[in-house]
């Protein structure tokens, strides 16, 4: 990142948590309480996720910069949605005003405000917030660690050619397949033909009040939510020898 000597108000990318807001970290909540302004990600229609998490936690001061943008692959990232957005925000870092993006999550874990920071880290300060990740909140959830001692973690994103997925998926030890939604038949198919059905343990909207855990096995939907997960070790338990 260039050094900044203009007097500009600073960018944070704040990583609010896969869904409770008691996850939000102390820091995250001290920058979003202290900030003039608010941005977050959200589909064309419906509330934000993200704001959603953090709505507990806001009082009504912050002016609030919506990011709605379309979520078809094909579309995204939508360049023309971050770079509208980058403008609006940027005016208000140039007016001085200090400005949270709200995220899922953490910022840099498969996150959309990659691409605002790709736009804007040359001219204004930036500071990132870690969040706890839905990687963590799904282990969590299902109550068994992702991996152990030298094994091998592999994340894979569902929208993958089966291929790939396969390959990346045979060679891992342990493995987290992300972004499930309608492409769960393919992975269900690629999880069978490797034999890793029993070893597969479905999770969606962890930490959430409509969270849902279950083996692979006995989930019958053909298609799954966004925020979903499978998480799969060779071993059954990442604990157990060889």
């Amino acid at each position: 990142m260039t050094e900044v000597i203009k007097n500009t108000g600073t960018l944070f990318g704040v990583g609010v948590g896969p869904g409770d807001p008691e996850l939000i970290t102390l820091k995250a909540l001290r920058v979003i309480r202290e900030v003039d302004v608010l941005a977050w990600p959200a589909l064309l229609e419906g509330d934000s996720l993200a704001r959603t998490i953090a709505e507990p936690h806001l009082d009504g001061h912050h002016h609030e910069i919506p990011i709605r943008m379309p979520m078809e692959v094909a579309r995204f990232p939508a360049q023309n949605v971050y770079d509208k957005a980058a403008i609006e925000i940027a005016e208000q870092l140039n007016a001085g005003k200090d400005v949270a993006v709200l995220c899922e999550g953490d910022p840099f874990f498969y996150g959309s405000f990659m691409y605002l920071f790709g736009r804007l880290a040359d001219e204004f300060p930036i500071q990132v917030i870690p969040g706890v990740s839905s990687l963590m909140a799904t282990a969590a959830a299902v109550g068994a660690p992702l991996a152990s001692r030298n094994d091998v973690m592999t994340v894979i994103p569902g929208p993958v050619e089966e291929d790939i997925m396969k390959r990346r998926l045979d060679r891992a030890e342990a493995a987290a397949i992300m972004k499930v939604g309608r492409h769960l038949p393919k992975i269900r198919r690629v999880i069978e033909e490797l034999g890793l059905t029993d070893q597969a343990r479905y999770i969606s909207h962890a930490t959430m009040d409509k969270q849902i855990v279950a083996p692979l096995a006995e989930v019958e939907l053909e298609t799954a939510p966004y925020f979903s997960m499978i998480l799969i070790h060779k071993r059954g338990e990442a604990w157990k020898e060889e």
